[in-house]
């Protein structure tokens, strides 16, 4: 009998779906046939195609139940899991929709509560007490221990045993029972208004229920609401006095027996001035608020449901929702307010701490450039996962949006540099006229690349891509000013699809730089004692190994400063193209446990960078020469060049054909000198200007760069001849005015 594996075996596992349209249960005739299929979905395919033989593997079921918790008398609706079938895969064709699994069925289904996901193919890997725990539950028979979950920061404060009214975010009942009784108005939107408007009638500070027909002329009190402006008349700049009548005023009015919370710390607030979820009448369309009112009813059934279905339908309501005009980041603050424990918000503060303190990306590629219903997700899936580690900065969602509100960054936001009444927290949603303030992420192709400034011919450029592609490992090199960083970022977002920084990592080797900076070594802890902790190398393969669907690019500048061999240790190895699997995997030289083993994965690629011109760099290491492709650059002027340069900056075509020809006679002396040599030469960056105003005075801009660029980079070549620094940089300057 083969031995149990351990818990945390470095193969991660699989949790598959087995509905087909979310009703038609497969999993009898995958028992039957020895095999699972995932229907018509295109979306897993990549990750279908990672999963290797040997990998376990199990149908899932998920759904929710109303349960009294062993810990809490009280009922809950909680994430529910059924496991059904547990197995081994055997062979997987690649085609990434089919595999061969030698199947034990589950019978009957347990059940298991809390950590659970929607996606038909999930990936658990081992390393978190949750993940742990569950892979023990399913394929080692293990009772699932739920005091765990009960003394986990992330569930404690929802679940727990704590007395509601002494819960930091006890807040969070309050809402989700409004907008539970929110929800049965759907149909009945003349009876909510008409009451928020009696409600208007006894509070002073409601002034915000006028429509207009035409701009800027009131006509009328509003006649139509939606759930999250009915729910953001109390989430503005107000005094905490004002909010708490005015919320009194609507739980009576909708039944909520709830209590009103005493404090609000922490909960973001809409911008006075942009405090509707849509546009006035003569801006809206006639199915504005009806998108809405879909997307609070289906994330309300995302967040109390967890059917494969949910999903889709929630981002389809997103993506119609964020087409009314007056949306933006405010629909994550609407989706937050009415499930706190199940949806993050993206507004202003927590944008700033997501990404700056939490270091996470947030994806803005919908059509307003913010991000679409998918990358809302993504960033929701990706914060949970995280709040199951033990030392993560915040366990939950209301944490996040309240050390979001604590959380001061060095740089001034557009809101904290206005002035709007008691707005702490508010978000910005900057609207300028009908144009907002957008940072998109967009799509990136070669073409790009070119129209940014490559003076590289096309066909040059896919084959460059290509040799990345197929290597997963290459190094640009070349003389000073021949665009090896500027390319090589470039090269990462097309090999990507998308201008995306947040699946770029820079570091810059140097020669002090050890394996223990980059990839894994012992550091100084706040209690004086040395913490194992992780470098850039093993977070960017981390990062990539939670999403394999998705590439990540590792910029490594001037990779020749270091000792590369030292820097990377065994990971060296692990950097070929052919050892990019579980079965390549090594032991890395500090481990976090004995049996931990660890491969660089598929969707990882490494660019360097290298100044073939400086002479206080060794030569590389062979053995790292075999496991990168070597892409020599060179100056690149001509009409590619010229063309570019006059476009964006005015420059006559004579003056530009004139800097051309000087540089190449430079260029030409540095060659032939046998001191120095082509590696030598001046690039074409240095007479390249940034994307800055036009120059209108060209021949002045060029004396500037000769002397504050170009004749200090001579003098460093020709140290020991200073004259002939001199005479050189004077030809480059001669007839000038």
């Amino acid at each position: 009998m083969s031995a149990k594996p351990e818990p945390t075996d470095a193969r991660p596992c699989w949790f598959v779906g087995a509905a087909w349209g979310g009703t038609n249960d497969q999993t009898s005739r995958f028992l039957q046939n020895g095999n699972w299929a995932g229907g018509n979905q295109n979306k897993y395919l990549d990750a279908v195609k990672s999963i290797q033989p040997g990998d376990r593997i199990a149908i899932k079921a998920a759904y929710t139940r109303k349960n009294k918790l062993p810990f809490d008398n009280r009922d809950h609706t909680v994430s529910t899991m059924a496991i059904k079938a547990i197995g081994t895969v055997t062979e997987n064709p690649g085609d990434g929709r089919t595999l061969k699994v030698d199947w034990t069925p589950v019978d009957p289904p347990r059940e298991w509560y809390f950590y659970t996901n929607r996606n038909t193919v999930w990936q658990v890997a081992p390393g978190t007490w949750a993940a742990d725990a569950l892979i023990d539950f399913t394929f080692e028979n293990q009772p699932q221990d739920l005091d765990q979950f009960r003394n986990d920061p992330f569930w404690r404060e929802r679940f727990g045993d704590i007395p509601a009214d002494q819960r930091q975010f006890h807040w969070t009942l309050f809402y989700q029972a409004l907008a539970d009784q929110l929800l049965i108005f759907r149909d009945r939107r003349n009876e909510l208004v008409a009451g928020i408007h009696q409600i208007a009638q006894k509070v002073t500070c409601m002034t915000i229920l006028q429509d207009q027909h035409e701009e800027g002329v009131h006509s009328g009190p509003l006649t139509d609401i939606c759930p999250f402006t009915t729910m953001g008349i109390f989430n503005r700049g107000l005094t905490d006095h004002n909010r708490k009548l005015i919320a009194t005023e609507l739980a009576n009015f909708l039944g909520v027996t709830e209590p009103v919370p005493d404090t609000f710390d922490g909960v973001p607030l809409l911008n006075n001035q942009r405090s509707w979820f849509f546009g006035y009448h003569y801006r809206r369309q006639p199915d504005d608020i009806d998108a809405l009112w879909e997307l609070f009813a289906r994330a309300i059934a995302f967040a109390d449901s967890d059917t494969p279905d949910a999903r889709p339908a929630l981002v389809s309501a997103y993506h119609e929702a964020s087409r009314c005009w007056g949306t933006g980041w405010n629909l994550s603050m609407g989706l937050f307010w009415i499930r706190p424990w199940n949806f993050p918000t993206l507004d202003d503060r927590s944008r700033q701490y997501i990404d700056k303190a939490l270091d996470i990306r947030i994806g803005r590629n919908d059509p307003k450039g913010r991000c679409s219903g998918d990358e809302y997700l993504a960033v929701l899936e990706t914060l949970k996962a995280r709040f199951q580690e033990d030392t993560y900065p915040v366990h939950s969602f209301p944490e996040l949006s309240h050390a979001a509100w604590l959380f001061k960054d060095s740089e001034p936001t557009l809101q904290e540099s206005t002035t709007v009444l008691d707005a702490r927290y508010n978000d910005e949603d900057a609207v300028i006229g009908e144009q907002s303030i957008t940072d998109p992420l967009e799509s990136y192709s070669l073409d790009h690349i070119l129209a940014d400034g490559c003076f590289i011919p096309r066909d040059r450029l896919e084959s460059i891509l290509q040799r990345l592609q197929a290597k997963k490992n290459l190094i640009l090199q070349g003389p000073p000013g021949t665009g090896k960083t500027w390319l090589a970022r470039r090269l990462a977002f097309a090999l990507m699809e998308q201008r995306d920084h947040a699946r770029l990592h820079a570091v810059q080797f140097h020669s002090n730089l050890s394996y223990e900076d980059f990839v894994r070594g012992y550091r100084p802890g706040a209690d004086g004692r040395l913490d194992l902790v992780d470098g850039p190398f093993i977070e960017m393969i981390e990062a990539a190994r939670q999403t394999p669907t998705e590439t990540h690019v590792i910029l490594i500048e001037e990779i020749n400063r270091g000792n590369p061999a030292q820097v990377f240790g065994e990971m060296l190895t692990l950097l070929e193209a052919d050892k990019r699997n579980r079965q390549e995997a090594l032991a890395l030289t500090h481990r976090r446990s004995p049996d931990e083993r660890v491969f660089i994965p598929d969707n990882l690629h490494v660019i360097g960078t290298m100044n073939i011109a400086d002479r206080s760099i060794a030569l590389v290491d062979l053995a790292l020469r075999r496991r990168f492709a070597f892409i020599d650059l060179e100056p690149t002027l001509g009409a590619a060049w010229r063309d570019w340069v006059q476009h964006h900056h005015g420059i006559e075509p004579g003056i530009l054909a004139d800097i051309e020809q000087r540089l190449n006679k430079l260029n030409h002396e540095i060659a032939a000198d046998s001191s120095l040599g082509a590696q030598f030469r001046v690039g074409h960056s240095y007479v390249t200007p940034p994307l800055t105003p036009r120059i209108d005075d060209a021949w002045h801009w060029f004396r500037q760069v000769v002397e504050t660029e170009i004749g200090p980079l001579l003098d460093e070549y020709w140290f020991d001849d200073a004259e002939k620094s001199r005479q050189a940089r004077q030809r480059l300057l001669d007839g000038i005015r």
